[in-house]
């Protein structure tokens, strides 16, 4: 059994957002690399349409001015959340901070509502990952 880590970190709107506080809830935490960039957005639209019984988490570098301009964008409505400073501190705990380039790799976790990874994935910077894979995970967790 792996505990998921537990992180408090200011979504688009600058409101604190902890992990934790999902508790009793499956949670999808994606980290990616960059707002505004092609794989990502593709990515980040894929999860507006996400129909499943569980809360969406993305973490990336960005500031939250940043996230907060692409969120009005292309209308996300799911926590966009700034691991910016402490720099990538929550991806580096997750396994997923590519220290050469200073940003997260394509890291997916699903966490149960007990607070545990129950299935991930992680997929170098410039390869997209199916929104399809997630759903399949989460059904099988009960």
């Amino acid at each position: 059994m792996n505990l998921a880590p537990d992180f408090e970190l200011q979504d688009q709107h600058g409101t604190p957002v902890r992990l934790s506080d999902f508790r009793g809830r499956k949670v999808v935490l994606v980290f990616y690399p960059l707002a505004f960039s092609g794989v990502c957005q593709s990515e980040l639209s894929a999860l507006r349409a996400f129909d499943a019984d569980a809360e969406v988490l993305t973490v990336s570098v960005d500031s939250i001015f940043t996230h907060r301009a692409w969120a009005d964008q292309e209308g996300y409505a799911f926590p966009l959340l700034s691991d910016f400073w402490p720099h990538g501190q929550v991806a580096r705990a997750y396994g997923v901070f590519d220290e050469t380039k200073g940003l997260a790799r394509r890291g997916t976790f699903i966490i149960d509502g007990e607070g545990v990874i129950r299935w991930s994935v992680v997929n170098p910077i410039g390869e997209a990952r199916n929104v399809a894979d997630y759903l399949k995970a989460l059904a099988d967790i009960s």
